[in-house]
């Protein structure tokens, strides 16, 4: 979608239906894309979603497979709740390369703002299943015509405004004369006349296209994603966030601060990274004390300005990422971290960047199985494991929050901000109520076998030391990557660096 004030270029507009558009941030603060690893029963799918800019728009679906043998796969685009959800369009096949029999391609539309799912319908060695991924649908921003096309239709629309006073000029001179003879005075007057009452009104359809579109323009900006308002508040170490709701003017674009899902059994996840230098870091889940108003007594904290990122889930599925800054003075008392919450003190940006190896303040190590290469809007599996003292794997890692680990990919000028699971990038709240929906109209199917990844009730057998978040980096940059395990009582925090290019 485009606005453009320009009379001729608004008419070349409507005659040619031409628009761009930009991403920007949503959910995830700069990652618009979705990447997800969900079991169906025996088959394994690594999902990378890359959703329109505009909607109605078209999402881009890429698929790699393990465990059975995938024959195809059909992928269906349907709300995560609502009417709509119980009655799904007719699915579309997606494409099997020839070259690597695992690997599929699809598309899809996604006809309308909100909580979206992608429903995978599987065929193959160990019969049919199904999985949903959610995905959340957007108009992520409007966009300028580009300089050069603007110019181009100008000289265009300015080329056929002088054809058509032409027409009507060469009309009323010549349309009644005889082979050979020459205007009168009197016609020559009424062709100028008509000349400029025909410019005079094309001018008048111009303007009221330019109001038009400009109205149209104005409409479908409401509907552009904006992130709801939080406003924090610091009195002693007692932070307050009032999240506001969010209304643009239309009833699809209501989105409200008491419908929250908790996700790992926190509400809210939040995020404090102290800026510049990003060299203290805290994972924090404030309580809801009211509508909207979460509040969280904070741990010692070094002071500095802390950019807040704080996660939540709305009973629709829809993730917002709510993004604030606090500072903290040097003399505020602190408690201590709560039983979910976790702190790391990495160096600071401005020393040299981080390895493959973090040594943590218990002498455990983390370490980074780093790709040799990596690149942007690529997804990848990144790989981490958790040492103990002695540089053995550690035998003694626990569920954090029911996960095998938790990781932020931070981009450093703060436009960038994912966190993610070993599952993906999507949240486990929204997740679920998919496949929830999903196996409730799937009845034909058999059921899913640890669709969700782990379970999230109590877990006492230790896990692998091992942890694989998929995610692509959106843009190219620096990153710092927040990566978050648990072994005994202890969360560790490890922190890792990397460009790309």
């Amino acid at each position: 979608m485009k606005s453009s004030s320009k009379p001729i270029s608004v008419l070349l507009l409507l005659l040619l239906c031409a628009f761009i558009a930009t991403p920007r941030a949503h959910a995830h603060v700069g990652s618009k894309d979705v990447f997800e690893q969900v079991d169906a029963g025996p088959y394994k799918l690594f999902v990378t979603i890359r959703t329109p800019t505009v909607i109605p728009g078209v999402a881009t679906v890429e698929v790699r497979s393990s465990g059975a043998t995938v024959k195809n796969i059909h992928i269906t685009p349907l709300p995560i709740t609502g009417e709509a959800s119980k009655h799904p369009p007719t699915s579309d096949p997606m494409t099997n390369s020839t070259a690597d029999p695992a690997f599929f391609t699809g598309s899809i539309w996604m006809m309308a703002s909100g909580s979206w799912q992608v429903r995978f319908e599987i065929a193959g060695d160990a019969g049919d299943q199904a999985v949903s991924v959610p995905v959340p649908a957007v108009a992520l921003s409007t966009l300028k015509m580009q300089h050069g096309l603007g110019i181009t239709l100008g000289i265009l629309g300015l080329f056929l405004v002088v054809s058509m006073a032409g027409i009507v000029a060469a009309a009323v001179r010549d349309a009644r004369l005889e082979p050979g003879a020459i205007p009168s005075p009197n016609r020559r007057r009424r062709t100028i006349l008509a000349t400029a009452g025909s410019l005079v009104s094309m001018a008048l359809l111009l303007w009221g296209g330019a109001a038009w579109w400009n109205v149209e323009a104005a409409s479908y900006a409401l509907d552009v994603y904006h992130p709801m308002s939080v406003m924090p508040s610091l009195s002693g170490n007692l932070l307050d966030l009032n999240v506001q709701s969010y209304d643009g003017g239309k009833e699809r674009t209501f989105r409200s601060n008491k419908d929250f899902l908790p996700d790992h059994g926190h509400l809210m996840h939040l995020y404090a990274i102290r800026e510049p230098e990003m060299d203290a870091v805290f994972h924090l889940h404030p309580a809801l004390a009211s509508a909207g108003d979460f509040r969280i007594s904070l741990p010692t904290m070094p002071a500095g300005t802390y950019k807040l990122y704080g996660d939540i889930v709305h009973a629709n599925g829809f993730p917002e990422t709510l993004v604030s800054t606090i500072t903290v003075p040097a003399d505020m008392p602190g408690g201590p971290l709560g039983a979910d919450d976790a702190s790391g003190s990495p160096p600071p940006l401005s020393q040299s960047p981080l390895g493959n190896s973090y040594k943590l303040p218990d002498e455990y190590v983390m370490v980074w199985d780093r790709p040799s290469a990596v690149s942007a809007n690529t997804a990848y599996a990144f790989r981490f494991h958790l040492l103990d003292a002695n540089g053995k794997p550690a035998t003694d890692v626990q569920p954090y929050m029911g996960m095998a680990g938790h990781a932020a990919f931070v981009k450093t000028d703060g436009t960038v901000f994912a966190h993610t699971h070993p599952e993906g990038s999507a949240a486990m709240a929204a997740l679920m109520l998919a496949n929830d929906n999903t196996a409730s109209h799937a009845s034909n199917h058999e059921p899913m076998n640890g669709a969700m990844g782990m379970d999230m009730t109590a877990h006492n057998e230790p896990l692998s030391n091992t942890v694989e978040f998929p995610y692509g980096f959106p843009s190219s940059g620096p990153y710092r990557i927040f990566v978050q395990m648990k072994h005994g009582t202890t969360i560790e925090t490890g922190v890792f660096d990397v460009v790309v290019p």
